[in-house]
């Protein structure tokens, strides 16, 4: 690629709010690679990740497919585990201080990690690190002196922070910590790219360039990406909503999934989440509103790509060829009842309400004879909370959509 299809690549799927920031970030990028190309050297990248939980899902995956795309065009990429991040827990895009976990706790749920990157990650190729390393050494006088390039102001002008001061919401000392502890991890690594969310935007543009500023170092690139949707096509992909794509599922599962997002949804996930060049998504795009390609196919194409990142072209074909058999030679109908789903509703809660069932006996009998499936997945033990968003199916006659 020259110059010009790396920038294009590189930025695509970035949002930054703001025309002005978007274009001053691209033309820096361009310079950096322009230099980089020059004298030979891979430019330093990096993305943290705060292990909160055990696993990750599809939306967790955009910084790192970006990540795979700096690794593909020879770049420098840190995986950066977040194990001093996460004992403050960053407030960002949160009506309310996180719980603080454990060491313990972050120890454990970052083993999982690395390993679920490398499904992205090009595991050879990877620097994984965690920010504990200089984090842990830093004193009191150091946090002090990194708090002097901060004003008050400035955290207060956050939208989040800003809607709990109005609200009363308690803003604590400790989350104004987060932003300084991340820029950190972006001199203590010399970076030049930083990749995040949206949501990241105030601690990579606030927090890392003004460090390394600071520091004597040059400032570095924010590349922001955008946020996922989730299944439902409207709120972005949450565990709390229920409306995610987990990467540690089954090849079906997953395939299943893609295929339930609306087709509104689809330009966003392709321009995120797959391997396709800006090119080949305009084209496919165009084809798609003029037409000359039907939602189902280019949906198809979708899940099929996905699926293949994540388990091999070997799984995913199988896993079409299922989807296939169960949905389009009708063993589903296409027209069934709707049921909007409730936060905190279990499996039994939704059978029995939906009309599936007749009572609380009748749902037990049907999950020990596994008759009740969700997305063809049967399901067990019906008094869990129920996963996700899908078509919820008693025996063979009784459908409902689940939203």
């Amino acid at each position: 690629m020259n110059i010009d299809q790396q920038v294009e690549l590189l930025m695509q799927g970035t949002e930054y709010g703001d025309e002005t920031m978007q274009a001053a970030m691209e033309k820096e990028l361009r310079q950096r690679l322009i230099t980089s190309e020059k004298i030979g050297k891979p430019l330093r990248v990096y993305c943290g990740y705060d292990p909160t939980s055990t696993d990750l899902h599809l939306g967790h995956t955009i910084s790192m497919r970006k990540m795979r795309q700096f690794q593909d065009l020879g770049h420098e990429v840190t995986f950066l585990i977040g194990s001093y991040t996460a004992l403050v827990g960053d407030p960002s895009d949160k009506n309310k201080a996180r719980p603080i976990l454990t060491e313990e706790k972050i120890l454990a749920n970052s083993e999982t990690y690395a390993e679920q990157a490398f499904r992205v990650l090009d595991e050879e190729k990877t620097i994984v690190r965690y920010n504990g390393e200089w984090l842990s050494k830093l004193t009191l006088v150091d946090l002090i002196r990194l708090g002097q390039n901060f004003t008050i102001q400035q955290f207060l002008a956050r939208e989040n922070f800003a809607k709990r001061m109005e609200s009363g919401t308690p803003i604590y000392l400790h989350e104004t910590f987060y932003p300084l502890m991340q820029g950190y991890d972006a001199v203590a690594m010399e970076t030049d790219v930083q990749i995040g969310g949206t949501d990241q935007l105030f601690n990579i543009m606030m927090g890392g360039r003004k460090l390394q500023e600071a520091m004597g170092q040059k400032p570095l690139v924010g590349v922001i990406c955008g946020i996922l949707p989730g299944t439902d096509g409207v709120q972005r992909m949450s565990k709390s909503t229920g409306n995610i794509v987990p990467i540690n599922t089954g090849a079906e599962d997953m395939y299943g999934k893609l295929m339930s997002i609306p087709d509104s949804a689809m330009d966003a996930y392709f321009r995120l989440v797959t391997r396709f060049s800006p090119a080949e998504i305009d084209t496919l795009l165009r084809e798609l509103a003029e037409g000359s390609k039907h939602p189902r196919d280019v949906k198809m194409l979708l899940a099929r790509e996905i699926v293949s990142i994540f388990y091999g072209e070997e799984s995913a074909q199988p896993a079409e060829d299922a989807f296939i058999a169960l949905f389009q030679k009708k063993a589903i109908p296409d027209d069934m009842p709707e049921y909007e789903l409730q936060k905190g509703q279990s499996i039994l809660d939704v059978l029995r309400e939906s009309g599936l069932v007749s009572s609380n006996s009748d749902a037990y009998r049907m999950a020990k004879q596994n008759a009740v499936r969700l997305d063809g997945e049967r399901l067990h033990d019906v008094r869990i909370e129920f996963p996700n968003p899908g078509v919820l199916q008693v025996g063979k006659r009784k459908f409902v959509r689940v939203k």
